[in-house]
């Protein structure tokens, strides 16, 4: 008998320009991917590693059945029997430590679907308010979040290059041909860059690294975790050849003469030792930001991870504003979902937000909870130190924090001590091989989703939403579901919970189900070509999506703008300039210091065949005989006696690890860059990844609370000061 194919259409979730797919499904089972030829964005579009996908879905080294950990190993068991035990073990810990003793880390992929995003907080807030929340975003998005809650009071508000209409575009610490944005979704993002160039526009890329994109365009070499001094010299020379539309300004924001003093000793000259950039460069730059009609600064994971993350963001948003670029076509505009009642929605969550930022606290360090959680950099800390809140039992959904955070090795060491760890993942990896149990979950194309999370970064508003294409392989379970499992379980003995209890029973007697799938629903009906439960006849339901549109749909062809009172939730609807943590910041700038024996400086890099540390098991992506190498100058190389292929020792004040090196003209001077994801040592069941191995970039960088940034809890991992010694390869081997 000849088997069933079916074409169904989908879109990929690895990354945020959230690709149309096709998925070829024969009898049940997914056996390929290509792009979407008919989605009306990415137009047929998608990246080797959207593609690879399938093997991963397939991968014969998923976990597909709940494993528990042993003595000599991990064992299949039941659902039933790990999550009797689960609940079991956290009833008692509960009872003896309360709720701080519980932490939940959720890691990136887990920003994909808006039911996990809503599973996590929904368990961890439940169990009580002193409950430990750790995600991906300290290593990531944080000082980016907070830069908006001081700028617009409300982490949320975070504007985007118009990139359908902008006429300069300049990208600091950003690589959108191999990252296709972030923090900004639009698909085909290399394909509109250069529409820019072909409209007559220009494209400046602002780097340590001459990246993928900066080859494409135009490079502006900058000493890395320095673009804050780019910054504040920009607004030095806009505001001193008074280049400032002062009553546009005025009309936006509050605090315009406290910018200008703030900036006022940044001069070119003064930053040039800072940056390496040319005055000459600085000064013209900030004369096109102004003259040219339609510009943006865009700025993404390198101005977020260094020492002043955070200062970087905000002074990004600033240059913007002051150079009348914000809130105007082609400029920096605030996306969103235009739901009925947007403003005081946002008004009351900034609230909400500013109000935990102000109040919560991190055990170690006193960091305040960007966004609800706490720096995962601290994690290790949180489980090891004695003390009230003492973390205990940990719950890992998503993420491989061994790699990503700083210090991981001291990660590791400390799952030892937890009571109780509990991972939601499909693969046994570095971090999920040191848990009690793994509960198998599902694949992007085993769930329905609406990219949520995504919805106010559209450069084109757009809508689109998902089925399942496939069953669950074996016995995983989407991570809504297990967390409901679990929390019926603990409903005895949590408050939260029993409430939960009652609300699915009266839900029922309805016929509906207690899911987010319904607030999705409702989101979608209230938003911009939303049906208004009924109003507006043929407008947009949940239903409609999938079912009338399966490839998605535009609702808009611009970005709407003259929205700034939206976007921001202070009352005064007026953006906030001044403030003391800022200057703080400023301050600090002016005495940090290179470490003596450190002359270098490590940046990270992201590969066109990896996403952080989860695809190094696909065939497709690891084809060539792929292996971990650092990218050091020729200058730098020359000067050190080595050369390609070499073995180095990476020393920085915190760790050491070895790697082959490239050499390349592609970098400024005294830079070493070094990919993000790799180390993989056999702790975990991927055999290919395993086989792979390469070194943890983040045994470099720290995890000291002095070392995370005290306005956002962002982890410090770009600019780290390093040596390079050459090592001899027969004594690396036989050592």
């Amino acid at each position: 008998m000849a088997p069933v194919t079916e074409q169904k259409p989908t879109f990929c979730r690895i990354c945020e320009p959230l690709c149309g797919m096709i998925a070829t499904v024969e009898d049940g089972r997914l056996v390929a991917l290509r792009p979407d030829k008919d989605h009306p964005l990415s137009s047929g579009f998608a990246c080797q590693k959207g593609i690879a996908f399938a093997e991963v879905h397939n991968d014969p080294d998923r976990v597909t059945t709940p494993l528990r950990r042993t003595q000599d190993g991990f064992e299949p068991t039941t659902w039933d029997a790990a999550l009797t035990d689960i609940a079991s073990r956290l009833t008692a810990l509960l009872r003896t430590h309360g709720s701080g003793a519980v932490g939940w880390y959720m890691g990136n992929p887990g920003a994909f679907s808006y039911a996990h995003v809503f599973a996590a907080l929904m368990f961890i807030k439940g169990l009580g308010r002193r409950g430990h929340y750790f995600t991906s975003s300290s290593q990531d998005t944080n000082s980016r979040l907070i830069a908006s809650q001081l700028l617009y009071g409300a982490p949320t508000s975070v504007p985007i290059p118009d990139l359908t209409r902008t006429e300069l575009l300049v990208l600091m610490g950003a690589n959108p041909v191999v990252s296709h944005g972030s923090f900004l979704t639009a698909p085909r993002i290399k394909d509109r860059m250069h529409d820019i160039v072909k409209r007559g526009g220009r494209i400046v890329v602002v780097d340590p690294r001459r990246t993928e994109t900066a080859a494409a365009f135009e490079w502006l070499g900058i000493v890395p975790d320095t673009d804050a001094f780019l910054l504040l010299s920009l607004l030095q020379v806009i505001f001193a050849n008074n280049l400032v539309d002062h009553a546009a300004v005025s009309r936006q924001a509050d605090g315009i003469d406290w910018l200008r003093k703030l900036s006022e000793p940044f001069t070119p000259e003064a930053t040039a030792v800072h940056t390496g950039i040319d005055p000459r460069a600085v000064r013209g730059l900030a004369h096109d930001l102004v003259r040219t009609q339609r510009a943006a600064i865009y700025g993404r994971l390198g101005t977020c991870i260094g020492r002043s993350g955070t200062l970087t963001t905000y002074l990004i948003d600033a240059v913007n504003l002051v150079a009348g670029n914000l809130d105007t076509p082609g400029g920096s505009v605030f996306s969103s979902m235009e739901t009925l009642g947007q403003r005081w929605q946002n008004t009351m969550m900034g609230f909400a937000l500013r109000r935990s930022y102000r109040r919560n606290r991190s055990r170690i360090g006193g960091m305040a909870n960007a966004i609800g959680s706490e720096p995962a950099a601290l994690m290790a800390k949180e489980i090891t130190t004695p003390g009230d809140r003492q973390l205990k039992a940990l719950f890992v959904s998503a993420g491989n924090p061994v790699l990503s955070v700083p210090n991981g090795n001291e990660l590791e060491a400390a799952f030892e001590a937890l009571e109780l760890s509990v991972a939601l993942d499909f693969y046994v990896t570095e971090t999920t091989a040191h848990c009690d149990y793994i509960l198998p979950t599902t694949t992007m194309y085993e769930r329905d989703d609406f990219p949520y999370t995504f919805q106010a970064f559209q450069a084109t508003p757009f809508r689109q939403a998902t089925e399942a294409v496939v069953v669950p392989a074996g016995e995983a379970r989407p991570e809504w579901d297990i967390v409901d499992d679990l929390t019926r379980r603990l409903a005895r003995s949590v408050p939260a919970f029993a409430i939960l209890g009652i609300v699915r029973k009266v839900l029922g007697v309805f016929g509906i189900a207690l899911s987010p799938r319904i607030m999705m629903d409702a989101l979608i009906r209230m938003s911009q070509g939303g049906d208004r439960f009924g109003l507006r006849r043929g407008g947009l339901t949940l239903r409609r999506l999938v079912q009338q549109y399966p490839h998605g749909v535009v609702v808009a062809q611009h970005v709407r703008t003259g929205v700034l009172p939206n976007a921001i939730a202070y009352l005064s609807r007026r953006i906030k300039l001044a403030h003391t943590g800022i200057a703080d910041e400023v301050e600090k700038l002016a005495n940090r210091r290179q470490p003596d024996g450190y002359p270098l400086k490590m940046i990270g890099m992201r590969e066109p065949r990896s996403e952080n540390s989860w695809m190094h098991n696909s065939p497709l992506l690891m084809r060539g005989d792929r292996t971990h190498r650092a990218l050091v100058h020729v200058d730098d190389a020359e000067r050190l006696a080595i050369a390609d292929d070499d073995l180095v020792r990476i020393s920085s004040p915190y760790g050491a690890i070895t790697l082959p090196i490239c050499t390349t003209k592609d970098l400024v001077a005294g830079v070493i860059a070094v990919p993000h994801g790799w180390g993989h040592k056999g702790t975990g069941t991927w055999k290919l990844a395993n086989r792979a191995r390469g070194e943890n970039v983040n045994q470099l960088t720290s995890s000291e609370p002095e070392d995370v940034e005290y306005l956002s809890g962002m982890a410090w991992l770009t600019g780290v000061p390093v040596r390079i010694e050459a090592v001899d390869a027969r004594s690396s081997a036989a050592g």
